[in-house]
């Protein structure tokens, strides 16, 4: 096992297929999809060349106009800040430049299926995050209340983590038919994921995570509620997540997205960018060579857009921030949504009213990281007295919460992250300079770890950042509150406009916090393919029937619907 608290049944072996983001809102197999030698569908030849706004060139969006651009379509796309979005890799000033900070999206689970495709495609290295307590990672130091616990293995970890370890299988076991929906999703049974999901989600659309705690015989002992909230499974403490709705916990859970990390070698934000520099080797209409650097002036998306109206013909015009107008058939909306609502001047009759209530009510988690970078990784090595690791890779409830050791090998500089808080803990982070941060979480490590100077260490200035209060993001990730089943439900099956008036269709939603998977970068490729099997439609083209597009097969894996009354 690799999580602090681990899942609630053994991994599958070998033998058994590989567990996906399959579900369990929507099981369609978008990585089969994805491999299929027919492709992802056509537009008719009449429309080849014709321009479609994608507005945001984070993950979502440079997928979406990678995969519009190889039907023959042209992308335009409009970016506020870089290429990447929340696959944002930042370097040190004055350091060596294979130094890097992941200040987005740093690990990725196996599950994420349509996102390796992706990075196999750019020719991307992955290799194991040192998570707590897995593989690749040497130790781990939990403290908690003032007291420090050394562990290579949960084992090594005193009784009371383990039974807390317990509790978490048997209530996910007890009140969430973990086993048999991990199965089905394994299986891709998508007959029995629907029925299991169909109960849950109207049985706990209402309810906290903490409250589903509560609710289990397994957690009656507030102390081990409160050890899991500290330290958590997988990735760490996940008391920051007790106010959301367990739905999303179990998504999370079921398809072992918490667990087997990989990160990718030399920074995630070189996804995105090999992607917008990429030429497809088949592609229609354009010329081989063509990529999507190539289509737009200088290599450079377009600017912010300030803002987005329809016009005559039920087209959707987008202002940007140079001032040009120009005009679209069709759009694709990647951005996180709340810019809708700020930073872009726009018209109501974008979206219905119920779209725009469920944009409304979207809950973002805040999210704060330091890293600093080091002459080596001191922390391998040994204390004198105690054989063990110098520092260890560490959970505490001190402001740090969790502090990640990532190295290159013992010979090489290497980076901490000296913390990755989220919510009330990152909110904590706001009022400081990068500076004052470090000073901080210095003097809090210190206190665990009395021998280790690891000031002394330090190469360079620290790098910061706080997702909440960054100008084109305003938080993390979307999480969403217990009721906001139906809200998400929404946004998520945009792309399906045939039952929506004509003046609402031709912009399509996509993106993190428009998936059921949000906080994870395969949500943002699924909803992209989405949209581009949105505006495919919209254009008057259709899928493989060899290879039938999540739009084709919607009737079949549509999300479950509750009432509204």
């Amino acid at each position: 096992m690799t999580s602090t608290v681990p899942n609630a049944i053994e991994h599958a072996d070998a033998q058994q297929p590989p567990i996906t983001m399959f579900g369990p809102d929507f099981p369609y197999a978008y990585d089969d999809f994805l491999a299929h030698p027919a492709g992802l569908g056509q537009v008719p030849a009449t429309e080849h060349g014709a321009e479609v706004a994608v507005i945001g060139g984070g993950l979502s969006g440079v997928i979406a106009a990678y995969e519009l651009m190889k039907m023959g379509l042209k992308p335009v796309v409009y970016e506020a800040d870089r290429i990447g979005g929340r696959l944002r890799t930042v370097g040190f000033e004055g350091c060596d430049p294979f130094l890097t900070a992941e200040m987005g999206a740093m690990r990725f689970p196996p599950s994420s299926t349509a996102l390796q495709h992706y990075i196999d495609l750019v020719g991307l290295e992955t290799r194991a995050f040192p998570n707590p307590l897995s593989e690749a990672t040497p130790s781990t130091v939990v403290d908690l209340k003032g007291e420090s616990h050394y562990a290579e293995t949960l084992d090594d970890l005193p009784q009371v983590y383990r039974d807390v370890a317990d509790a978490w299988a048997k209530c996910l076991e007890e009140g969430a038919d973990f086993s048999d929906m991990n199965r089905a999703l394994r299986e891709r049974d998508v007959p029995r994921i629907r029925e299991i999901w169909a109960k849950l989600v109207e049985r706990l659309d209402n309810q906290t995570f903490y409250g589903f705690l509560c609710d289990s015989e397994a957690f009656k002992s507030f102390r081990h509620r409160e050890i899991f909230g500290q330290v958590g499974f997988g990735t760490g403490g996940w008391d920051t997540d007790f106010p959301n709705s367990i739905l999303e916990i179990l998504r999370v859970v079921y398809t072992e997205a918490d667990d087997h990390h990989r990160g990718i070698v030399g920074g995630s934000q070189q996804l995105p960018l090999r992607l917008w520099e990429r030429e497809p080797e088949k592609i229609v209409h354009w010329p081989y060579g063509t990529s999507l650097a190539g289509l737009h002036e200088g290599g450079e998306p377009r600017p912010a857009v300030t803002r987005l109206n329809r016009t005559a013909g039920n087209r959707i015009t987008v202002t940007d921030a140079g001032g040009d107008i120009r005009t679209y058939a069709a759009a694709v909306f990647t951005a996180q949504s709340w810019m809708l609502l700020s930073k872009i001047a726009c018209d109501d009759s974008l979206f219905p009213i119920d779209h725009w209530t469920a944009i409304e009510r979207t809950h973002y988690m805040e999210s704060s990281k330091l890293f600093v970078p080091v002459d080596r990784p001191f922390w391998l090595d040994k204390d004198e007295e105690t054989g063990r690791d110098v520092m260890s890779m560490t959970l505490t409830d001190r402001m740090t919460r969790g502090t990640y050791l990532l190295d290159d090998g013992p010979d090489r500089p290497a980076v901490i992250c000296l913390s990755y808080t989220w919510c009330d803990d990152s909110l904590k982070w706001l009022p400081l300079s990068a500076n004052e941060r470090m000073e901080v979480m210095l003097k809090s490590l210190g206190e665990i770890y009395p021998k280790v100077d690891i000031r002394k260490h330090v190469i360079g200035n620290p790098v910061t950042v706080s997702w909440e209060n960054e100008p084109y993001f305003m938080g993390a990730f979307k999480a969403n509150l217990p009721g906001h089943y139906r809200y998400q439900r929404r946004l998520f099956t945009h792309f399906m406009q045939e039952a929506l008036p004509e003046d609402k269709r031709g912009i399509f939603l996509a993106g993190d916090d428009i998936s059921w998977t949000a906080g994870w970068a395969e949500g943002a490729v699924q909803t992209a393919l989405n949209a581009v099997w949105g505006v495919m439609h919209h254009f008057g083209g259709e899928s493989d029937p060899t290879n039938p597009g999540p739009g084709d097969l919607y009737d079949e894996i549509a999300p479950v619907e509750l009432p509204e009354d």
